[in-house]
Protein backbone atom coordinates (compact mmCIF):
# COMPACT_ATOMS: atom_id res chain seq x y z
CA UNK A 1 0.00 0.00 0.00
CA UNK A 2 1.17 3.19 -0.81
CA UNK A 3 1.82 5.61 1.65
CA UNK A 4 -0.56 8.64 2.61
CA UNK A 5 1.17 12.14 3.81
CA UNK A 6 -1.77 14.35 4.55
CA UNK A 7 -0.38 18.44 5.05
CA UNK A 8 -2.15 20.57 7.40
CA UNK A 9 -1.78 24.33 8.32
CA UNK A 10 -1.57 22.92 11.63
CA UNK A 11 -0.18 20.05 12.59
CA UNK A 12 -2.57 17.45 15.64
CA UNK A 13 0.01 17.68 18.31
CA UNK A 14 -0.32 16.06 22.06
CA UNK A 15 0.00 12.19 22.93
CA UNK A 16 -3.43 11.68 21.98
CA UNK A 17 -4.28 13.91 18.88
CA UNK A 18 -7.74 14.03 18.19
CA UNK A 19 -10.64 16.28 16.43
CA UNK A 20 -12.54 15.48 13.24
CA UNK A 21 -9.59 15.57 10.75
CA UNK A 22 -7.88 13.53 12.95
CA UNK A 23 -10.83 10.99 12.87
CA UNK A 24 -11.11 11.23 9.61
CA UNK A 25 -7.33 9.74 8.64
CA UNK A 26 -5.65 8.15 11.38
CA UNK A 27 -6.69 4.89 9.95
CA UNK A 28 -5.68 5.70 6.64
CA UNK A 29 -2.52 7.32 8.12
CA UNK A 30 -1.64 4.56 10.71
CA UNK A 31 -2.29 1.59 8.06
CA UNK A 32 0.03 3.12 5.64
CA UNK A 33 2.89 3.97 7.87
CA UNK A 34 1.94 7.40 6.95
CA UNK A 35 2.99 11.43 7.86
CA UNK A 36 1.24 14.35 8.68
CA UNK A 37 2.99 17.76 8.01
CA UNK A 38 1.99 21.05 9.57
CA UNK A 39 2.87 24.24 11.81
CA UNK A 40 3.61 23.83 15.06
CA UNK A 41 1.76 26.74 16.17
CA UNK A 42 3.86 29.24 17.60
CA UNK A 43 6.03 31.74 15.09
CA UNK A 44 9.94 31.20 15.94
CA UNK A 45 12.62 34.17 15.40
CA UNK A 46 14.95 31.48 13.74
CA UNK A 47 13.39 28.40 11.72
CA UNK A 48 15.01 24.99 11.67
CA UNK A 49 15.93 24.27 7.74
CA UNK A 50 14.31 20.60 9.11
CA UNK A 51 11.30 19.40 10.05
CA UNK A 52 11.00 18.74 13.67
CA UNK A 53 9.59 14.95 14.76
CA UNK A 54 6.68 14.74 17.01
CA UNK A 55 6.51 11.11 18.35
CA UNK A 56 3.25 9.68 20.21
CA UNK A 57 0.94 9.18 17.92
CA UNK A 58 -0.19 6.09 15.83
CA UNK A 59 1.30 8.04 12.83
CA UNK A 60 4.69 9.97 11.95
CA UNK A 61 4.20 13.72 12.44
CA UNK A 62 6.53 16.29 11.61
CA UNK A 63 6.21 19.98 11.58
CA UNK A 64 7.59 23.29 9.90
CA UNK A 65 8.38 26.93 11.89
CA UNK A 66 7.17 30.22 10.61
CA UNK A 67 9.32 33.30 11.68
CA UNK A 68 6.61 35.92 12.85
CA UNK A 69 6.81 38.27 9.54
CA UNK A 70 5.81 34.82 7.34
CA UNK A 71 3.08 33.99 10.34
CA UNK A 72 2.00 37.51 9.48
CA UNK A 73 1.37 37.05 5.53
CA UNK A 74 1.09 33.75 4.99
CA UNK A 75 -1.48 33.48 8.04
CA UNK A 76 -3.09 36.56 9.70
CA UNK A 77 -2.81 38.35 6.05
CA UNK A 78 -3.17 36.28 2.55
CA UNK A 79 -4.88 33.69 3.98
CA UNK A 80 -7.31 35.01 6.88
CA UNK A 81 -7.16 38.84 5.62
CA UNK A 82 -8.30 37.72 1.90
CA UNK A 83 -8.78 34.27 1.08
CA UNK A 84 -11.09 34.01 4.24
CA UNK A 85 -13.47 36.85 3.63
CA UNK A 86 -13.22 36.14 -0.31
CA UNK A 87 -14.40 32.65 -0.07
CA UNK A 88 -17.24 33.94 2.59
CA UNK A 89 -18.96 36.47 0.55
CA UNK A 90 -17.13 39.13 2.17
CA UNK A 91 -14.40 41.14 -0.02
CA UNK A 92 -15.57 44.07 1.42
CA UNK A 93 -13.38 42.40 4.35
CA UNK A 94 -10.70 41.71 2.53
CA UNK A 95 -7.21 43.93 3.55
CA UNK A 96 -4.63 43.41 0.92
CA UNK A 97 -1.23 44.33 1.36
CA UNK A 98 1.34 43.94 -1.09
CA UNK A 99 3.98 41.51 0.82
CA UNK A 100 0.56 38.96 1.98
CA UNK A 101 0.67 37.61 -1.62
CA UNK A 102 4.66 37.39 -1.39
CA UNK A 103 4.20 35.58 1.88
CA UNK A 104 2.16 33.17 0.82
CA UNK A 105 4.04 32.53 -2.00
CA UNK A 106 7.01 32.17 0.36
CA UNK A 107 5.88 29.79 2.86
CA UNK A 108 4.06 27.46 0.51
CA UNK A 109 7.53 27.30 -1.25
CA UNK A 110 9.27 26.49 2.22
CA UNK A 111 7.14 23.77 2.62
CA UNK A 112 7.59 22.14 -0.47
CA UNK A 113 11.14 22.67 0.38
CA UNK A 114 11.23 20.89 3.84
CA UNK A 115 8.92 18.00 2.50
CA UNK A 116 10.60 16.63 -0.16
CA UNK A 117 13.62 14.87 1.03
CA UNK A 118 10.80 13.14 3.28
CA UNK A 119 8.66 11.77 -0.05
CA UNK A 120 8.83 8.75 -1.79
CA UNK A 121 7.87 7.96 -5.34
CA UNK A 122 4.59 5.95 -4.60
CA UNK A 123 3.28 8.34 -1.76
CA UNK A 124 -0.27 9.50 -2.24
CA UNK A 125 -0.42 13.30 -0.77
CA UNK A 126 -3.58 14.87 0.68
CA UNK A 127 -3.38 18.89 0.99
CA UNK A 128 -5.81 20.37 3.41
CA UNK A 129 -7.77 24.00 2.97
CA UNK A 130 -7.13 27.17 1.55
CA UNK A 131 -4.03 27.82 3.63
CA UNK A 132 -2.09 25.66 0.92
CA UNK A 133 -3.29 26.31 -2.61
CA UNK A 134 -0.15 26.50 -3.79
CA UNK A 135 1.77 24.04 -2.31
CA UNK A 136 1.47 21.33 -5.33
CA UNK A 137 2.76 24.11 -7.80
CA UNK A 138 5.58 24.38 -5.59
CA UNK A 139 6.18 20.43 -5.32
CA UNK A 140 5.60 19.90 -8.81
CA UNK A 141 8.31 22.67 -9.53
CA UNK A 142 11.06 20.58 -7.49
CA UNK A 143 9.93 17.22 -9.58
CA UNK A 144 7.34 15.92 -7.32
CA UNK A 145 5.55 13.21 -9.50
CA UNK A 146 3.08 11.61 -7.01
CA UNK A 147 -0.26 11.91 -6.53
CA UNK A 148 -1.26 15.10 -4.81
CA UNK A 149 -4.65 15.88 -4.09
CA UNK A 150 -6.67 18.91 -2.29
CA UNK A 151 -9.57 19.28 -0.36
CA UNK A 152 -11.44 22.48 0.61
CA UNK A 153 -13.14 22.62 4.05
CA UNK A 154 -14.85 26.11 3.02
CA UNK A 155 -16.90 27.18 0.62
CA UNK A 156 -15.36 27.99 -2.87
CA UNK A 157 -15.75 31.88 -4.24
CA UNK A 158 -18.11 32.48 -7.43
CA UNK A 159 -16.35 34.61 -10.76
CA UNK A 160 -17.68 38.15 -9.26
CA UNK A 161 -15.77 37.67 -5.34
CA UNK A 162 -12.84 35.84 -7.50
CA UNK A 163 -12.17 38.51 -9.35
CA UNK A 164 -11.59 40.86 -6.54
CA UNK A 165 -8.28 38.47 -5.61
CA UNK A 166 -5.06 40.55 -6.19
CA UNK A 167 -4.26 37.47 -8.60
CA UNK A 168 -7.11 35.53 -9.54
CA UNK A 169 -5.16 34.31 -12.64
CA UNK A 170 -2.75 33.01 -10.26
CA UNK A 171 -5.10 31.00 -8.02
CA UNK A 172 -5.72 28.87 -10.87
CA UNK A 173 -2.65 28.38 -11.88
CA UNK A 174 -1.97 26.89 -8.42
CA UNK A 175 -4.92 24.16 -8.67
CA UNK A 176 -4.29 22.92 -11.72
CA UNK A 177 -1.24 21.78 -10.53
CA UNK A 178 -3.30 19.04 -8.18
CA UNK A 179 -4.31 15.89 -9.65
CA UNK A 180 -7.90 15.96 -7.76
CA UNK A 181 -9.62 18.99 -6.08
CA UNK A 182 -12.71 18.17 -3.52
CA UNK A 183 -14.79 20.46 -2.55
CA UNK A 184 -17.79 20.42 0.42
CA UNK A 185 -20.76 20.89 -1.64
CA UNK A 186 -22.24 21.58 -5.26
CA UNK A 187 -22.09 24.77 -4.98
CA UNK A 188 -18.29 25.14 -4.46
CA UNK A 189 -18.02 22.75 -7.58
CA UNK A 190 -20.26 25.02 -9.86
CA UNK A 191 -18.46 28.28 -8.26
CA UNK A 192 -14.57 26.48 -8.90
CA UNK A 193 -16.26 25.80 -12.55
CA UNK A 194 -17.40 28.78 -13.73
CA UNK A 195 -14.92 31.26 -12.08
CA UNK A 196 -12.32 29.26 -13.60
CA UNK A 197 -14.21 29.81 -17.01
CA UNK A 198 -14.02 33.07 -16.25
CA UNK A 199 -10.44 34.19 -15.18
CA UNK A 200 -8.54 31.26 -16.78
CA UNK A 201 -8.75 28.57 -18.89
CA UNK A 202 -10.70 25.57 -18.17
CA UNK A 203 -12.03 23.00 -20.89
CA UNK A 204 -14.49 20.54 -19.44
CA UNK A 205 -13.66 16.45 -20.32
CA UNK A 206 -15.78 13.67 -18.84
CA UNK A 207 -16.19 11.81 -16.03
CA UNK A 208 -15.18 14.89 -13.21
CA UNK A 209 -12.38 15.19 -15.07
CA UNK A 210 -11.12 18.98 -16.36
CA UNK A 211 -8.34 20.26 -18.41
CA UNK A 212 -7.39 23.80 -16.41
CA UNK A 213 -4.67 25.65 -17.65
CA UNK A 214 -3.58 23.17 -19.73
CA UNK A 215 -3.44 20.13 -17.36
CA UNK A 216 -5.79 17.38 -16.56
CA UNK A 217 -7.11 17.07 -13.37
CA UNK A 218 -10.48 15.74 -11.26
CA UNK A 219 -12.88 18.15 -9.20
CA UNK A 220 -15.67 16.44 -7.76
CA UNK A 221 -18.04 16.91 -4.57
CA UNK A 222 -17.23 14.92 -1.28
CA UNK A 223 -19.18 16.19 1.84
CA UNK A 224 -17.36 15.62 5.10
CA UNK A 225 -19.20 13.96 7.75
CA UNK A 226 -18.48 13.43 11.69
CA UNK A 227 -17.87 10.62 13.54
CA UNK A 228 -21.13 9.74 14.24
CA UNK A 229 -21.22 6.47 16.08
CA UNK A 230 -18.96 8.24 19.27
CA UNK A 231 -21.02 11.25 19.25
CA UNK A 232 -24.23 9.46 19.64
CA UNK A 233 -22.47 7.36 22.42
CA UNK A 234 -20.80 10.50 23.93
CA UNK A 235 -24.06 12.50 23.78
CA UNK A 236 -25.94 9.12 25.68
CA UNK A 237 -23.82 8.88 28.07
CA UNK A 238 -23.37 12.70 29.20
CA UNK A 239 -23.18 13.23 33.04
CA UNK A 240 -26.23 14.34 34.97
CA UNK A 241 -23.94 17.19 35.78
CA UNK A 242 -23.84 18.66 32.43
CA UNK A 243 -27.69 18.86 32.21
CA UNK A 244 -28.88 23.10 32.27
CA UNK A 245 -32.14 23.15 34.41
CA UNK A 246 -34.64 26.17 33.98
CA UNK A 247 -36.53 28.15 37.06
CA UNK A 248 -39.06 28.21 34.35
CA UNK A 249 -39.03 25.24 32.68
CA UNK A 250 -37.72 26.87 29.07
CA UNK A 251 -36.90 24.73 26.36
CA UNK A 252 -33.44 25.38 25.21
CA UNK A 253 -32.09 26.12 21.61
CA UNK A 254 -28.55 26.54 20.96
CA UNK A 255 -26.00 27.70 19.16
CA UNK A 256 -22.21 26.78 18.69
CA UNK A 257 -19.85 28.78 16.53
CA UNK A 258 -16.78 30.50 16.72
CA UNK A 259 -17.05 34.40 16.83
CA UNK A 260 -16.85 34.57 13.27
CA UNK A 261 -18.59 36.95 11.05
CA UNK A 262 -19.55 34.25 8.43
CA UNK A 263 -21.59 32.66 11.25
CA UNK A 264 -24.43 35.05 11.24
CA UNK A 265 -24.99 35.10 15.24
CA UNK A 266 -25.88 38.96 15.31
CA UNK A 267 -28.53 37.62 12.42
CA UNK A 268 -29.78 35.52 15.02
CA UNK A 269 -29.66 37.74 17.95
CA UNK A 270 -31.91 40.16 15.94
CA UNK A 271 -34.27 37.02 14.81
CA UNK A 272 -34.84 35.92 18.42
CA UNK A 273 -35.36 39.80 19.50
CA UNK A 274 -38.34 39.55 16.60
CA UNK A 275 -39.67 36.41 18.17
CA UNK A 276 -40.36 37.64 21.62
CA UNK A 277 -41.92 40.96 20.44
CA UNK A 278 -44.31 39.21 18.76
CA UNK A 279 -44.58 35.64 20.42
CA UNK A 280 -45.13 37.12 24.35
CA UNK A 281 -46.78 32.90 24.69
CA UNK A 282 -43.13 32.14 24.11
CA UNK A 283 -41.67 34.08 27.17
CA UNK A 284 -39.85 32.04 29.62
CA UNK A 285 -40.80 28.93 27.44
CA UNK A 286 -37.47 29.12 25.76
CA UNK A 287 -33.99 30.02 26.18
CA UNK A 288 -31.41 30.68 24.38
CA UNK A 289 -27.80 29.30 24.69
CA UNK A 290 -25.00 30.59 22.46
CA UNK A 291 -21.44 29.37 22.36
CA UNK A 292 -18.77 31.27 20.51
CA UNK A 293 -15.44 30.88 21.44
CA UNK A 294 -13.16 33.00 20.33
CA UNK A 295 -10.89 32.97 17.02
CA UNK A 296 -8.16 35.46 15.54
CA UNK A 297 -8.70 38.23 17.57
CA UNK A 298 -5.81 39.86 15.98
CA UNK A 299 -7.95 40.46 13.29
CA UNK A 300 -9.87 44.05 13.22
CA UNK A 301 -13.39 42.25 11.69
CA UNK A 302 -12.98 39.92 14.82
CA UNK A 303 -13.10 42.46 17.04
CA UNK A 304 -15.97 44.18 15.94
CA UNK A 305 -17.86 41.41 15.33
CA UNK A 306 -17.74 40.47 19.69
CA UNK A 307 -18.75 44.20 20.38
CA UNK A 308 -21.47 43.36 18.16
CA UNK A 309 -22.48 40.66 19.66
CA UNK A 310 -22.22 41.50 23.28
CA UNK A 311 -24.58 44.69 22.60
CA UNK A 312 -27.17 42.57 21.21
CA UNK A 313 -26.91 40.11 23.58
CA UNK A 314 -27.14 42.69 26.64
CA UNK A 315 -29.90 44.84 24.76
CA UNK A 316 -32.05 41.93 24.32
CA UNK A 317 -31.64 40.68 28.29
CA UNK A 318 -32.54 44.21 29.20
CA UNK A 319 -36.11 44.05 27.22
CA UNK A 320 -37.20 40.71 28.28
CA UNK A 321 -35.06 39.00 31.50
CA UNK A 322 -37.50 38.31 34.18
CA UNK A 323 -36.18 37.53 37.64
CA UNK A 324 -36.59 33.75 36.82
CA UNK A 325 -35.55 33.52 33.44
CA UNK A 326 -32.75 34.94 31.09
CA UNK A 327 -33.26 34.67 27.42
CA UNK A 328 -29.94 34.86 25.65
CA UNK A 329 -27.10 32.84 27.67
CA UNK A 330 -23.43 33.82 25.76
CA UNK A 331 -20.67 32.01 26.34
CA UNK A 332 -17.52 33.93 24.60
CA UNK A 333 -15.23 30.73 25.52
CA UNK A 334 -14.53 27.25 24.47
CA UNK A 335 -16.58 23.92 25.95
CA UNK A 336 -15.51 20.66 26.07
CA UNK A 337 -16.55 18.21 23.60
CA UNK A 338 -18.24 15.83 25.99
CA UNK A 339 -20.28 18.40 27.66
CA UNK A 340 -21.04 19.92 24.33
CA UNK A 341 -22.78 16.50 23.15
CA UNK A 342 -24.91 16.51 26.36
CA UNK A 343 -25.78 20.15 25.50
CA UNK A 344 -26.70 19.14 22.11
CA UNK A 345 -29.13 16.40 23.56
CA UNK A 346 -31.52 18.21 25.54
CA UNK A 347 -31.81 21.47 23.21
CA UNK A 348 -35.25 21.43 21.48
CA UNK A 349 -33.82 23.40 18.62
CA UNK A 350 -30.23 23.34 16.86
CA UNK A 351 -29.77 26.85 15.49
CA UNK A 352 -27.19 26.37 12.78
CA UNK A 353 -27.58 29.67 10.24
CA UNK A 354 -24.15 30.84 8.93
CA UNK A 355 -24.12 33.37 6.30
CA UNK A 356 -21.62 31.20 4.33
CA UNK A 357 -20.07 27.60 5.42
CA UNK A 358 -18.24 24.70 3.80
CA UNK A 359 -20.42 21.88 5.47
CA UNK A 360 -21.35 23.50 9.40
CA UNK A 361 -20.60 20.02 11.38
CA UNK A 362 -22.41 21.12 14.16
CA UNK A 363 -25.49 20.56 12.22
CA UNK A 364 -24.50 16.99 12.17
CA UNK A 365 -23.65 16.50 15.61
CA UNK A 366 -26.69 18.38 17.18
CA UNK A 367 -28.72 15.81 14.77
CA UNK A 368 -26.11 12.87 16.12
CA UNK A 369 -26.95 13.89 19.70
CA UNK A 370 -30.30 13.24 19.81
CA UNK A 371 -32.97 11.06 21.68
CA UNK A 372 -34.38 9.26 18.87
CA UNK A 373 -37.82 8.97 20.99
CA UNK A 374 -38.45 12.82 22.12
CA UNK A 375 -35.82 14.94 19.17
CA UNK A 376 -35.07 18.12 18.55
CA UNK A 377 -35.86 20.27 15.36
CA UNK A 378 -32.71 21.41 13.42
CA UNK A 379 -33.11 25.04 11.55
CA UNK A 380 -30.42 25.07 8.98
CA UNK A 381 -29.62 27.83 7.00
CA UNK A 382 -29.29 27.08 3.30
CA UNK A 383 -25.88 28.98 2.98
CA UNK A 384 -24.61 25.88 4.99
CA UNK A 385 -22.73 23.23 2.66
CA UNK A 386 -24.94 21.04 4.98
CA UNK A 387 -28.04 21.87 3.78
CA UNK A 388 -27.63 20.29 0.07
CA UNK A 389 -27.88 16.59 2.22
CA UNK A 390 -30.23 17.65 5.20
CA UNK A 391 -33.42 18.80 3.59
CA UNK A 392 -35.54 17.67 6.57
CA UNK A 393 -34.43 20.57 8.64
CA UNK A 394 -36.07 23.67 8.31
CA UNK A 395 -33.88 25.34 6.19
CA UNK A 396 -33.93 29.42 6.34
CA UNK A 397 -32.58 32.37 4.73
CA UNK A 398 -30.41 33.35 7.86
CA UNK A 399 -30.63 37.50 6.29
CA UNK A 400 -34.50 37.32 6.63
CA UNK A 401 -34.81 37.76 10.40
CA UNK A 402 -38.76 37.15 10.15
CA UNK A 403 -38.21 34.19 8.03
CA UNK A 404 -35.92 32.59 11.41
CA UNK A 405 -38.09 34.27 13.85
CA UNK A 406 -40.93 32.02 12.34
CA UNK A 407 -38.92 28.98 12.15
CA UNK A 408 -37.87 28.76 15.47
CA UNK A 409 -41.43 29.40 16.57
CA UNK A 410 -43.01 26.73 14.19
CA UNK A 411 -40.13 24.95 15.74
CA UNK A 412 -41.30 24.81 19.66
CA UNK A 413 -44.81 24.46 18.61
CA UNK A 414 -43.99 21.51 16.36
CA UNK A 415 -45.50 17.77 17.34
CA UNK A 416 -43.76 14.58 18.19
CA UNK A 417 -44.43 12.79 15.30
CA UNK A 418 -43.25 15.38 12.66
CA UNK A 419 -40.02 15.63 14.74
CA UNK A 420 -39.32 12.28 14.85
CA UNK A 421 -39.81 12.22 11.27
CA UNK A 422 -37.28 14.74 10.26
CA UNK A 423 -34.89 13.40 12.78
CA UNK A 424 -35.24 10.11 11.06
CA UNK A 425 -34.37 11.30 7.63
CA UNK A 426 -31.35 13.31 8.92
CA UNK A 427 -29.78 10.98 11.45
CA UNK A 428 -30.10 8.42 8.08
CA UNK A 429 -27.74 10.87 6.12
CA UNK A 430 -25.37 11.38 8.97
CA UNK A 431 -24.72 7.58 9.92
CA UNK A 432 -24.28 6.62 5.91
CA UNK A 433 -22.26 9.50 5.27
CA UNK A 434 -19.50 9.52 8.13
CA UNK A 435 -16.48 10.97 8.27
CA UNK A 436 -14.68 7.84 7.52
CA UNK A 437 -17.15 7.11 4.71
CA UNK A 438 -15.75 11.04 3.35
CA UNK A 439 -11.89 9.81 4.00
CA UNK A 440 -12.19 6.39 1.79
CA UNK A 441 -14.16 8.24 -0.98
CA UNK A 442 -12.05 10.76 -1.69
CA UNK A 443 -8.48 8.63 -1.25
CA UNK A 444 -10.18 6.38 -3.36
CA UNK A 445 -10.71 8.87 -5.90
CA UNK A 446 -7.09 10.11 -5.59
CA UNK A 447 -5.94 6.67 -6.42
CA UNK A 448 -7.88 6.44 -9.47
CA UNK A 449 -6.42 10.04 -10.10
Amino acid sequence: MSRLVVVSNRLPLGDNPSGGLVVALQDALRSSGGLWVGFAGEPVESPEDELAWHPGAAFQRASFDLTQEDYEAYYLGYSNSVLWPLCHGRVDLMRILPGHVEGYRRVNERIAKLLVPHLRPDDRIWVQDYHLFALAFELRKLGVECPIGHFLHIPFPGPADCAALPNPGELFDWLSHYDLLGFQAGRDLSNFTESARQLAEIEPLHDHRLLLQGRVLRADVYPIGIDTAAFIEEARTAPDEDRMRSLTGAQMMIGVDRLDYSKGIPHRFRAFQLLMENNSDLHEKISFLQIAPPTREAVEAYQDIREETEHLAGRINGQFATVNWTPIRFIHRPIPRNVLAGLYRQARIGLVTPLADGMNLVAKEYVAAQDVSDPGVLILSRFAGAAETMGDALIINPHDPWELAEAIARAMRMTANERRRRHSALLRDVVEHDVGWWSATYLDALAAA
